[in-house]
């Protein structure tokens, strides 16, 4: 019997038999999952019933509270400035948070972001800042509030104060087929962003090849229900729909992509980075009240940029955060990789295609990413100067820079990225990024 003096097996027998759940049937639920009062194969029984019966909105957001307060929720009351974050569901080379938050932070917005790490193709935000030597992700729940209060922003990963029964349920969904259900990936993102203490938050749900979400309508369907459950618990909440047909940006692997948010916020950042960035700030600043307008939030997130302000901002947290600050002005200081090999065309033409999930496998083929949650990330490889749709190329010209520390690793990434980025005759047009705006 749990602890709430309801027994395991009739909580998931109501659920088998697709019978609405109560808050205290939920709560009884998560409540096992952090005290260990639920054994792992009734949890995964209950994870699976939930996959097959799916939850209501209400039992979704009794679900995702109860996450969220299974372990401490952080208090943010003391900073005056609104305060917000953002969450992407994760594509090719969206490296958007590194320099979305000091941009946001350089208009009044405190941004106390809590990333996680990558398990696939590329590192997360985490690995990705990993890459500044020195660069500490690991910061307790009151040197993370400190740090926020004193320059307005924060990037580290979760604590285990945060959303414990997040951590425990997610590894059994892993490994039970049981991730690709919407409730169950509603609190899971939300008990941890909404324990940060944020007053607004914004969702880049991501759809096509490279996403998560292949399909377009599934990721509508996630985002209207994340927004839903989010506005229900008194967060004021939008998510953007984004297309990740091709990589974002023209770099993959973590330090690689480092250095190009060092560019964006330097104003030379790639133009469809810094479209989708403009789209999720934009709604930042305007959800935190900070601009009354698209316009007007694209004006201030765009002199924070000329003026330095939102380079000033990472330099500070990376010197907050115990990174070497010389690398925010020197690049070059980021981990390289043995190996520079550029990947020529074979015949010239336009570009049709570049495949982001091929380009994704091609990474992880290098080491940038992790196939196990124990695998080691190598920070140094990936890929530079990425072609994008619709560009013209010569023959011999160069699709991209692969960077590998390993011969065999490179040989087999020139071979999948050789099947990934097509080049045909025919003109060819960009897919559009930014879909709708949903909340």
């Amino acid at each position: 019997m749990s602890a709430a003096g309801l027994f395991p097996q009739h909580v998931i027998a109501r659920k088998r038999d697709g019978q609405a759940l109560t808050r205290e049937e939920i709560a009884s639920f998560v409540r096992g999952a952090t005290d260990g009062s639920w054994a792992d194969y009734q949890l995964s029984a209950m994870l699976m019933a939930v996959v097959w019966r799916g939850m209501s909105a209400q039992e979704t957001a009794h679900y995702t509270e109860a996450m969220m307060h299974s372990g401490v929720v952080a208090d943010l009351s003391r900073i005056r400035l609104p305060k917000s974050d953002k969450h992407s569901t994760g594509g090719v080379g969206d490296k958007v948070s590194l320099h979305l938050a000091p941009m946001v932070a350089a208009c009044g917005v405190a941004v106390p972001m809590i990333s996680g790490r990558g398990l696939g193709h590329t590192g997360g935000t985490l690995d990705k800042l990993e890459s500044i030597r020195g660069f500490r992700v690991n910061l307790t729940l009151g040197a993370f509030r400190a740090q926020v209060q004193k320059i307005g922003l924060a990037l580290i990963g979760q604590t285990a104060e945060l959303a414990p029964a997040d951590k425990k349920l997610y590894a059994l969904r892993d490994v039970t087929g049981t991730v690709e259900c919407i409730p169950l990936i509603c609190g899971s993102i939300l008990s941890k962003k909404l324990a940060e203490g944020i007053d607004t938050l914004v969702l880049d749900v991501k759809f096509g090849r490279g996403a998560f979400m292949k399909d377009k309508a599934a990721a509508k369907e996630l985002a209207r229900s994340l927004v839903a459950v989010a506005t229900a618990m008194g967060k004021p909440t939008r998510a953007v729909l984004t297309a990740m047909e091709q990589p974002l940006g023209r770099a993959v692997g973590n330090a690689l992509e480092v250095a190009e948010s060092i560019a964006c916020l330097q104003g030379r950042g790639p133009a469809d980075t810094m479209e989708v960035t403009f789209a999720l700030g934009e709604q930042m600043l305007l959800l935190a009240k900070v601009a009354k307008t698209k316009a007007a939030a694209r004006e201030r997130l765009a002199a924070a940029l000329a003026s330095g302000a939102a380079l000033k901002k990472f330099r500070e947290m990376v010197a907050a955060q115990g990174g070497d600050v010389r690398t925010v002005d020197d690049p070059a200081r980021l981990p390289r990789a043995k190996f520079q090999a550029p990947l020529p065309a074979a015949r010239a033409g336009f570009v049709q295609t570049v495949d982001a999930m091929g380009v994704a496998l091609a990474a992880l083929r290098l080491g940038a990413g992790r196939a196990k949650a124990e695998d080691r990330i190598d920070h140094a490889v990936g890929f530079s100067g990425l072609v994008k749709i619709g560009e013209r190329v010569e023959r011999g010209a160069p699709l991209c820079v692969i960077h590998a520390n390993d011969a065999k690793a490179l040989a087999e990434a020139k071979r999948r990225l050789a099947e990934a980025i097509v080049v045909g005759a025919r003109p060819a047009k960009p897919p559009k990024l930014i879909g709708e705006i949903i909340g």
